[in-house]
């Protein structure tokens, strides 16, 4: 985790200008809430950074509070927010049955252990408060992952959670009706060196740093060799699996007995 952080902290000067793909997710993000957001008192941009998704928010909730929370210092100093949190999302600094909507784009996908991400926020949501994020499905940088491979058997790009999951883990933590959605997007480049530039850009750097042995250069090439065979009229892919979903916390009364629905 301090390793994650790191990244983003290091990114954070420079984030906004590669974060084009991130820029549009928050944007498709923040659009799902013309149709799903009721009355909204307080809400918490889960993983907030420098605020791609934060500027729309304080847009579309002019009279609400927005919570801005993320574990990266550096990049919170350039979120535009008055209201920012410092903090782990699996540890979060707020008080049961406080927050109207949970809203996270991207930050899912770097959290270890998604049971207890939602379980913090099942308990900071309010009865009938919702949740609502983005994040990368296991397809993400296939062309990258397939290219490694070929080179050896470690693990050079970061893993995704598949959808169905994510969703059975809201089901597991008590949240109703989840609704999954997913497309895939795809960045071109002109080199394979450009694609990790951006992903270093943005703090999302492949797992292991290349070698500067003899061996890792000659495997670093292998890998460039194998992406080529993927060029397409004159341009390299890089494809992204987006996973959207959406879940309410509803709770239960009968008989002046709280029920929570499991």
């Amino acid at each position: 985790m301090s390793q994650i952080r790191s990244a983003f902290n290091k990114a954070s000067s420079r984030y906004n200008e590669s974060a084009f793909l991130q820029k549009e997710i928050a944007r498709r993000l923040d659009a799902k809430l013309e149709v799903i957001a009721g009355n909204t008192d307080i809400v918490l941009d889960l993983g907030a950074g420098t605020g791609l998704l934060s500027q729309p928010l304080l847009t579309r909730f002019p009279n609400s509070k927005v919570i801005c929370l993320d574990f990266a210092q550096e990049a919170l100093k350039k979120n535009p927010a008055k209201n920012k949190l410092c903090a782990n999302a699996n540890h979060l600094p707020l008080a049961n049955n406080c927050v109207d909507i949970v809203i996270s784009s991207l930050m899912m996908q770097w959290c270890g252990d998604l049971n207890q991400l939602f379980s913090e926020c099942h308990r900071v949501l309010k009865n009938d408060g919702l949740i609502l994020f983005s994040t990368f499905g296991p397809n993400t940088l296939k062309e990258l992952k397939k290219s490694w491979a070929v080179v050896d058997n470690q693990t050079h790009v970061n893993s995704f959670t598949d959808m169905h999951d994510i969703g059975d883990q809201l089901l597991q933590n008590s949240f109703q009706s989840p609704v999954m959605e997913m497309e895939t997007l795809t960045l071109t480049y002109q080199t394979v060196m450009d694609l990790l530039k951006d992903l270093k850009a943005i703090g999302a750097q492949t797992v292991h740093t290349r070698s500067k042995s003899l061996t890792g250069k000659n495997k670093f090439q292998s890998m460039i060799k194998m992406y080529e065979s993927y060029r397409q009229n004159g341009k390299l892919p890089a494809t992204y699996e987006v996973i959207y979903g959406h879940a309410w916390k509803k709770i239960n009364e009968v008989n002046g007995i709280t029920l929570e629905q499991r």
